[in-house]
């Protein structure tokens, strides 16, 4: 198997959380968030190496945590940019190794299963591409000029993290210039219009905690877990 790392990209604010503390660093269960994201990927598979993209000004109060908290797993921190697209891209620079599998992953999206990243990761070293998705459950509507239609929700999914690729794949693509319809990594490669990108089976569980009502949820999962 190809060396595997993984990008985790935290440089969310903690606006919608109402919180004067990024989100990426809230207490879940007695540790940040960001804390229980990185081990996750340790806890899959011990040889992944780990870039931690933050804003530059968030780095000092991250060493602290680290401290704080007795955090040792071993990861590069990297400076976040402009725009997501920007912080990944400077994750993937630090990358010199050749014909590796990379994996980007939500800073906040702590409670990824290794069954989930597995799936990810043995589909990319398959295929090239790889990205968790799962089904829309809850009725789905377009917005129209006269107000809303009923769509057919088995029409859509939903996409989660980690979406991973081959490495050669995923530099080409973060080579282009940076454009407002790229939505997350794999919309990035798919506007090469050259690669086909695969579906795997993700889980209900992977939530991204952007509101308080998810770190509510995040930690009545935590606790169910270790019933």
């Amino acid at each position: 198997m190809k060396q595997k790392y993984i990008i985790i990209v935290a440089g969310g604010k903690g606006t919608r959380m109402g919180a004067e503390i990024p989100k990426q660093f809230l207490i879940l269960n007695d540790k940040p968030v960001l804390i229980h994201t990185i081990e996750s990927f340790f806890n899959y598979d011990k040889t992944i190496k780990i870039i931690l993209v933050l804003p530059e000004e968030q780095q000092n109060y991250w060493n602290e945590l680290c401290a704080k908290f007795d955090f040792k797993i071993n990861h590069q921190i990297v400076s976040g940019g402009e725009t997501r697209f920007h912080s990944v891209k400077n994750g993937l620079d630090t990358i010199t190794e050749k014909d590796v599998i990379i994996g980007i992953h939500d800073g906040v999206r702590p409670l990824v299963s290794k069954d989930v990243i597995g799936r990810c990761f043995d589909k990319a070293a398959e295929k090239g591409v790889a990205f968790p998705v799962i089904p829309v459950v809850e009725t789905l509507r377009k917005k129209t000029e006269k107000g809303s239609i009923t769509v057919n929700r088995a029409d859509y999914c939903l996409v989660q993290t980690p979406q991973v690729f081959n490495s050669e794949i995923i530099k080409k693509a973060y080579q282009q210039e940076f454009s407002d319809t790229f939505t997350d990594d794999v919309s990035v490669v798919e506007s090469l219009s050259e690669y086909s990108v695969y579906e795997v089976e993700g889980a209900r569980e992977n939530i991204k905690i952007t509101t308080p009502v998810d770190l509510i949820i995040a930690e009545s999962i935590i606790n169910i877990k270790m019933k």
